[in-house]
């Protein structure tokens, strides 16, 4: 991977949909030279999809949280992919320190938050959590 590919995933990240012609005169290369670079970035598993953002109060899960969770000897791949099927968790991140994973929860209600996170915390493996929820967003 070399700047120009760096430059191209920079401005992918920022969106996704800009038009390749776009990207070309950003990155002062052919329109070619980045259809070829993102099919080759696709093709090596660089990039591995792409995703839609939504402002934090575009959905109507007006609960939100954060878990933090210990995970029971090496499993955290199992553990991943189970939280990754759950259809409230909305980001996964690996952590260093006392909790392996932190995972954000969305929720409508507090009872429906209650059911999801005791079915999270019933994953095998997941030894402890601990979860915050959240009440304000100050910068996205």
């Amino acid at each position: 991977m070399d700047d120009t590919d760096r430059e191209l995933i920079s401005i992918l990240r920022d969106n996704a949909r800009t038009p390749v012609v776009a990207l070309a005169k950003r990155l002062r290369v052919a329109r070619a030279t980045v259809q070829n670079r993102i099919a080759r970035l696709e093709r090596e598993g660089v990039i591995v999809g792409y995703t839609v953002r939504l402002r934090p109060d575009a959905m109507e899960h007006g609960i939100r949280a954060m878990t933090s969770i210990e995970i029971s000897g090496h499993h955290a791949d199992e553990v991943m992919r189970a939280l990754r099927g759950h259809p409230n968790v909305t980001a996964i991140h690996s952590t260093n320190g006392r909790w392996d994973m932190m995972a954000e929860l969305r929720t409508d209600t507090l009872e429906s938050f209650d059911k999801v996170l005791n079915s999270i915390r019933s994953i095998p493996h997941i030894a402890n959590t601990e979860t915050s929820i959240l009440l304000s967003t100050y910068k996205v």
